[in-house]
């Protein structure tokens, strides 16, 4: 679909407005304005969103800074709140309660606390029933809302209230959990992984494919924490460079079982420099503490020679 996307920012209008109580620096403003725009001006959108940053942020009653209809649910049932609206709406068209004419898209919005963990049994069944939604998770990698307490998003090694990096141990000690590949083992028509990077152009051609592709579909976007992650407000855009040039956080999509990565770095950075700039991980680099760095380089590059190979095979399967 031919677009401008310069176009689409300044003359859409946000159906998330400005004024809204999110911090400065933060990455889910931005990543979720973004994904609004990809919805057709002409369309409605139904909003469910799990209690998290997002929600407290920007729908305080009685004001709100949504513009579309929306749902504020609880932690862990984002997604059993939108495909029940989803399964009425059907309903009601079917019964001529509805334009026929009128398309409403259905939204999900959670943060990984609300995604990876307490709500993924919700979020798996409406994807394994098959609603015509999209889920889309803004992974700030912990807890933030409540006082930055480790998820299973957090990397390995961060500092968190609840895995402190001390004389004891040093940060979380456990990979963060491959939630993209897990949503993709739903068999899904559409599975993405994204950051606001490349000029959007990524985050909007993902999410009006994820938007406007029958059936339930699932977008992992990536979303930094100032406050959790420790890096200057400023630096927002720099971080989520580094985390796709590192290969932290590759940017790929998975369409009918198919992996197709979207971005391959032309020289890829070292993980330090993805590391540096935040203080959740400035233990890793005090003396005799290399060994964290190395172990996390490794689990780096075992996951994007695995990204690589996933690419390899299923095109090879689908050619044949």
């Amino acid at each position: 679909m031919a677009y401008n996307l310069k176009d689409i920012i300044e003359n859409r209008p946000s159906r998330l407005t400005s004024g809204h109580r999110m911090c400065a620096g933060c990455g889910a403003p931005p990543v979720t304005r973004m994904i609004l725009r990809a919805v057709k001006p002409e369309d409605h959108v139904v909003v469910a969103n799990a209690t998290g940053c997002m929600e407290v942020s920007t729908f305080i009653y009685p004001y709100t800074a949504w513009t579309d209809s929306f749902i504020h649910s609880a932690f862990e049932n984002a997604a059993a709140t939108l495909s029940g609206s989803e399964a009425a709406y059907k309903a009601m068209k079917a019964t001529g309660k509805l334009d026929e004419n009128k398309v409403t898209k259905f939204i999900a919005f959670g943060g990984d606390g609300g995604t990876y963990d307490i709500g993924i049994q919700s979020l798996s069944g409406a994807m394994e029933r098959g609603h015509d939604m999209l889920y889309v998770c803004y992974d700030n990698g912990a807890y933030m809302n409540t006082g930055i307490q480790r998820s299973s998003a957090t990397p390995h090694f961060a500092d968190t209230t609840t895995s402190p990096a001390g004389t004891k141990i040093p940060g979380k000690m456990q990979p963060r959990k491959d939630l993209a590949k897990i949503m993709a083992a739903h068999h899904l028509p559409y599975v993405a992984q994204t950051a606001a990077y490349l000029n959007f152009k990524d985050l909007y051609e993902k999410a009006e494919k994820a938007i406007y592709t029958e059936g339930p579909t699932f977008l992992n976007v990536l979303a930094p924490c100032p406050r959790g992650w420790g890096y200057n407000t400023e630096d927002l855009m720099i971080i989520n460079k580094l985390a796709i040039e590192t290969c932290y956080w590759p940017l790929y999509e998975v369409v009918d079982g198919v992996y197709k990565i979207s971005y391959k770095p032309a020289k890829k950075l070292p993980i330090e420099e993805f590391l540096k700039p935040q203080k959740r991980f400035k233990h890793l680099f005090k003396p005799g503490n290399e060994w964290m760095i190395e172990e996390f380089q490794k689990e780096v590059d075992k996951r994007w020679q695995e990204l690589l190979d996933l690419e390899e095979i299923t095109n090879k399967v689908k050619e044949n």
